[in-house]
């Protein structure tokens, strides 16, 4: 089990990845064609943002979204790529009649969007969806041969096996986008010399909080995230650290690690983005500002390096790093929760991941309690032990099978709220 890395133009190299090697054609001068799945969100625009950096380098062949008809219709028109999807039908057909002047096949729903991942002729594909509905798409392009950048950490927490199994049968390259395992990445030689691998969070925006302040949070004081600039539910589950957990379960697929040798500490600057402990004492590390063009221009030009708009680090000025331990799980215990998950193995970490989705919602929604978030987790894990989804179809049944569970525990939650 390992990585596989992305190839630079005008050469033909082969790439470890795990007890196989991956061989990448050159694509030679010829700008790398680029299916962006998840194109309005945060990754997307900051993909974008990157490609209009290196138009020599790269070129948009497909968009896809979920429903942000304006955004997408506006990147459409300024990167032309030959298709366009959306996940939400309605949105599709209004996308449709908008850019009925431009010469793009305009495609819709979850199928659509997996089509445009594997569309013909696409060198890779920045898998930026956010929750499970990444997960057909990315492994549509992965069964199309097609190499993936991947900041969808679902697609690992869902179906880690299946998912790595599909990248070694089908010999793609993948590289994670994640900071933290871009930085991993970046620094990760031969595993077998590696001690652990050591992923840093922020601590998000209320690290030092007791658990009875935690009781009174609501939704925009979770969102208020103090160094990064994420998406709302992305957002939610850096306050509970669940996105933490999320990254302890990607970080195990992708380099192999089992987790009691993955561990987390808090760095509250975020520019030391992980580290990779050695069996000789040293430790790497990959440190930066923290801005996601960064790791997303380092998944996109792999092994070479690019230019991006982002501001130098300036050392002096930043003085001081600090590292702290994690938080007592008493008081935050979806990092927990997401281990425990890992451990038990099978398709607790699936279940976790949907219960985790849906608590989410119905916090931002005003509907459940910050605390219920752990609560929801929890009782939807102790409700369901499922063995290994041997299939997409098993994984998508079995998140199905969550989703309705952890509906249930929310509406206890409520009723308790009530009470």
């Amino acid at each position: 089990m390992g990585f596989a890395g992305i190839l630079a133009p005008g050469k033909r190299t082969v790439i470890p990845n795990g007890s196989h090697r991956v061989s990448i054609p050159s694509p030679g001068v010829v700008p790398k064609s680029i299916a962006l799945l998840g194109a309005t969100g945060s990754i997307g625009v900051n993909t974008l943002e990157v490609v209009a950096a290196n138009p020599e380098r790269f070129r948009i062949g497909a968009l896809a979204a979920g429903g942000n008809v304006d955004r997408l219709e506006a990147q459409a028109r300024r990167f032309r790529p030959r298709v366009v999807a959306m996940a939400d039908p309605a949105a599709a057909r209004e996308l449709q009649r908008r850019l009925a002047d431009l010469d793009v096949a305009v495609l819709s729903g979850p199928r659509g969007v997996a089509e445009a991942a594997a569309w013909p002729g696409t060198d890779l594909v920045v898998s930026a969806i956010v929750g499970g509905a990444g997960l057909e798409p990315t492994l549509a392009a992965v069964r199309a041969g097609i190499a993936v950048a991947l900041a969808n950490k679902e697609c690992l927490v869902m179906a880690g096996a299946l998912f790595m199994d599909e990248v070694a049968r089908h010999r793609v390259a993948l590289i994670p986008v994640d900071s933290e395992h871009s930085a991993i990445f970046q620094v990760f030689q031969d595993p077998r010399g590696v001690r652990r691998l050591v992923l840093t969070a922020s601590g998000g925006p209320f690290r030092g909080w007791t658990r009875d302040r935690l009781r009174q949070v609501t939704p925009a004081q979770a969102l208020a995230h103090p160094r990064w600039d994420m998406g709302r539910k992305i957002s939610i589950d850096s306050a509970t650290l669940m996105n933490k957990g999320l990254e302890v379960i990607e970080a195990h697929w992708l380099f192999g690690m089992p987790p009691e040798r993955i561990e987390v500490v808090i760095h509250p600057q975020s520019i030391v983005h992980s580290l990779v402990e050695y069996l000789d004492g040293s430790m790497l590390a990959q440190m930066g500002v923290p801005d996601m063009r960064t790791p997303i221009a380092v998944a996109l030009g792999w092994p070479e390096r690019i230019p991006t708009p982002v501001p130098a680090l300036d050392l002096a000025a930043t003085g001081r790093l600090e590292f702290l331990p994690v938080p007592d799980p008493r008081d935050f215990p979806c990092l927990e929760l997401a281990y425990a998950a890992l451990r038990q193995g099978g398709g607790a970490p699936t279940v976790l991941n949907a219960a985790n989705e849906i608590a989410v919602a119905a916090f931002l929604e005003e509907r459940i309690a910050f605390l219920d978030i752990p609560r929801i987790i929890e009782a939807t894990l102790a409700r369901i032990t499922p063995p290994p989804p041997a299939s997409l179809d098993a994984v998508v049944a079995l998140d199905r099978e969550a989703r309705a569970v952890a509906r249930e525990a929310a509406t206890e939650s409520i009723g308790c709220m009530n009470s």
